[in-house]
Formats: structure tokens, C-alpha cells, sequence
């Protein structure tokens, strides 16, 4: 009896969950047009008035133009733990650090975390600022108008 009782379970299971496909796909696929939308809103509202979320004006994320050649860059071994070494020996904060690269704060932090990694661009950036040592930052800071904060 036992197996009798699985096949109608599994059958009932089945059509459950090809009606609950049917009746929630449409709605998935409009929470996923909201979301495109509202995102496209939200690029046009900061560009047009060159602020962020929190209504100051965003620093601009554009990555330190460094000589680094090519064999350097893909030579060079990055893991989370050179980042955290790196921004240590900068005593710069991921923000700091982010702004030099031209990246977000939240990347730097995935770096760090290990979850992601520096690729093309911002990989030469993180090599290039390798070689600069603290008056260097604390000068492409300054040049920035990145305020300068002790680490925390």
C-alpha cells in the first residue's frame, strides 16, 4: 500500500507545482520588469542631479592611471588577504580604496571577502597602487578630494 501512496503523492505534487508555475510565472515576470524599471529610474534621477542616495554629492570613481605593464598584471598574485594587506600598509579605508580604483565600497569589501576578485582595469589599478607607498596615496587622495580618516 505504501507505494500506492507515494505515486499519488508524487502526481499530486507534480500538479501543484505546475499551477502554482502557471499562476506565479506572469508575476515573476512583472516583479522583474519593475525591478529593471525602477533601477533605470534611479540611474537617471543620479545622473541628472549627480548625487547619491544619501543626497551628497558622489565622489567620482574613476581608477588611478598608473604605469603597470600588461605581464605585471597578469603575473601578479591578488587574494583577499594582499587587498587587506595592502590597504594596511596604505592606512587607507575600503572607501579610500575604492575611490582610487574606481569601484564601490560593497566590491572592495567582496574583495576582501573573497566572494569576488579584481579583474582587467581595476586588477592593474590594485597592481599599480602596489607600488605607491603612503605620501603617494595620501597626495592622489588630496588631488581627489577624497577626505583622508584614520583606519578603522
Amino acid at each position: 500500500m505504501g507505494k500506492v501512496e507515494e505515486v499519488v503523492r508524487s502526481v499530486v505534487l507534480q500538479v501543484v507545482r505546475r499551477e502554482v508555475r502557471v499562476a506565479l510565472g506572469p508575476l515573476a515576470k512583472e516583479v522583474r520588469d519593475l525591478k529593471r524599471s525602477l533601477a533605470r529610474l534611479d540611474r537617471a534621477v543620479l545622473s541628472s542631479t549627480g548625487e547619491g542616495a544619501t543626497g551628497a554629492a558622489a565622489p567620482r570613481a574613476v581608477p588611478v592611471a598608473l604605469k603597470v605593464s600588461h605581464e605585471e598584471v597578469t603575473r601578479c598574485r591578488i587574494t583577499s588577504e594582499t587587498i587587506k594587506k595592502l590597504r594596511a600598509k596604505l592606512g587607507i579605508t575600503q572607501m579610500q580604496l575604492a575611490a582610487l580604483v574606481g569601484v564601490t565600497g560593497p566590491a572592495i569589501a567582496q574583495w576582501e571577502g573573497g566572494t569576488s576578485e579584481p579583474r582587467g582595469a581595476n586588477r592593474a589599478a590594485v597592481v599599480g597602487l602596489r607600488k605607491l607607498g603612503r605620501k603617494e596615496v595620501k597626495r592622489l587622495l588630496e588631488e581627489r578630494g577624497i577626505g583622508r580618516r584614520a583606519k578603522a
